[in-house]
């Protein structure tokens, strides 16, 4: 197959571009600087330079290729609720470039935007926009699927592995810029991990199978407790590990606060059954105390 990839530079971008080439498939990959497309060439990827933000784009890559996995995703904080807008669109740009074909298109959402006291299933569903921004892209990708695109929803949970830039490096700078590893209260709420080589297989078995299930979740590890990941961090950077009360953990992690405090349990039961998908990578805490510091 021909696939498009958007976000083909990023972290789980490029895990997926490499995971799809070595099966044997070819990789239009959408970037936007040259030095990412110097590298996509590199690695035998196809390069389409552009904004993800462009239709026209969008519909170039569609129309010439057998499926789409769309990765892109502006990770501006400061911005967020603005940047699940703009998925949005440009999922609903995707819907329309893809009516009628019936080509595999996987959209990337995360587990992190759902609540349950059970752990969370590929068949719940997160609460509206309106009170959780991110789920704009599901709602896009359910309109889609409504119109008759062949749409699939990938929830991620915390991805670790070579080249990270997301959640744990920003909490170890944290960390070091606060002379401390904070955790709040007990720190028992989890985080779901899974190592980018093994959610990159997730999504290259979703374009082959094209399963009727339309919902996976690429979970390796159901939940590793916060005050597990701060005494590892730790460790790493020998400073110590505090337990804080609400209003220590606002001044210790700012912005961040809601997601040290997340509790994402979740399962990939209905994943692993249905693409017999098995997660074959490094742990979460022993990446983290191998290669985070």
């Amino acid at each position: 197959m021909r696939v498009f990839v958007t976000g083909a530079s990023g972290f789980v971008g490029s895990a997926i571009v490499d995971e799809l080439l070595t099966a044997g498939h070819t990789v239009l990959g959408l970037v936007r600087s040259e030095s990412s497309a110097q590298k996509l060439k590199e690695s035998g990827a196809e390069v389409v330079m552009g904004d993800i933000n462009d239709p026209d784009v969008i519909r170039k890559g569609a129309i010439s290729c057998d499926a789409v996995i769309h990765t892109a995703f502006n990770h501006d904080f400061s911005r967020y609720s603005q940047s699940c807008e703009d998925d949005r669109k440009v999922i609903e740009f995707f819907s329309d470039a893809l009516s009628g074909t019936q080509k595999p298109f996987v959209i990337t959402s995360a587990v992190g935007i759902l609540r349950s006291e059970k752990a969370i299933t590929e068949d719940d569903k997160p609460a509206s926009s309106a009170s959780v921004a991110r789920a704009a892209s599901e709602e896009a990708a359910w309109e889609a699927s409504a119109k008759g695109v062949n749409t699939y929803i990938v929830r991620l949970p915390i991805v670790h592995g070579k080249d990270d830039h997301g959640f744990i490096p920003i909490v170890i700078e944290m960390n070091k810029e606060k002379g401390q590893c904070g955790y709040i209260g007990e720190g028992l709420n989890r985080w779901p991990a899974v190592h980018r080589e093994d959610a990159a297989s997730l999504y290259r078995l979703i374009i082959e199978k094209q399963p009727e299930q339309k919902v996976f979740h690429p979970v390796a590890e159901e939940g590793v407790s916060f005050k597990e990941i701060a005494e590892t961090i730790s460790k790493g950077i020998s400073l110590p590990a505090k337990s804080l009360s609400h209003d220590e953990a606002e001044a210790h992690f700012g912005w961040f606060t809601h997601f040290a405090a997340m509790d994402g349990y979740a399962s990939s039961e209905k994943t692993r059954q249905i693409l017999n998908w098995t997660p074959t990578q490094i742990n979460f805490i022993k990446d983290l105390e191998d290669n985070y510091f």
